[in-house]
């Protein structure tokens, strides 16, 4: 049985994405989380999972903001390898080359995703998934609040990834 690596190496080695892909945009492969529960539920009505303890803190962030008159809404959560490689094959086969693909999502085995401890964000009228969220009240209000609940910013403007800024991608580290 191959490790979880070697599944991940095998995966790059069929999309045929760059051999130095994790070395140059220093990036860790990200373990695929096996303990899954509901954290909520999405704007088109579908479940979305986290960990227990992300959940938890998804839930206690929400009603956090919900108390300051700021409603955050979840786009996304937990992605398995298959499901990250099937976005990053989509775009392949809409012509994208690697670095705009690799611009914008993380290759399998590498989306904090996986971790079943990042989530995607999104506020009332702002389109899901855009920079413009970094205008919102909702971004603001993660911005102040959201570090001392455990959360952190994973992909701020010019990070060392390369990976385009995503004010709306948030990542639970735990509380210090």
């Amino acid at each position: 049985m191959l490790s979880y690596a070697e599944s991940v190496a095998r995966i790059h080695e069929a999309l045929g994405l760059p051999l130095d892909y994790a070395a140059t945009r220093r990036l860790a492969l990200v373990p695929e989380a096996t303990q899954l529960i509901e954290a909520d539920i999405d704007s088109a009505g579908r479940p979305r999972s986290l960990i227990p303890a992300a959940a938890r803190a998804w839930r206690e962030l929400k009603a956090a903001a919900e108390a300051n008159g700021v409603t955050l809404e979840l786009v996304s959560g937990f992605r398995s390898v298959d499901y990250q490689r099937g976005i990053v094959e989509r775009k392949r086969a809409r012509g994208l080359s690697w670095e705009e693909i690799l611009r914008f999502s993380a290759a399998p085995g590498y989306s904090e995703h996986h971790s079943g401890r990042a989530v995607d964000i999104n506020a009332a009228g702002c389109r899901a998934l855009e920079e413009d969220f970094a205008t919102t009240p909702a971004f603001a209000w993660l911005q102040q609040n959201a570090p001392s609940r455990g959360w952190r910013l994973s992909f701020p403007p010019d990070n060392p990834h390369g990976i385009a800024y995503e004010p709306w991608h948030w990542l639970f580290v735990g509380h210090s």
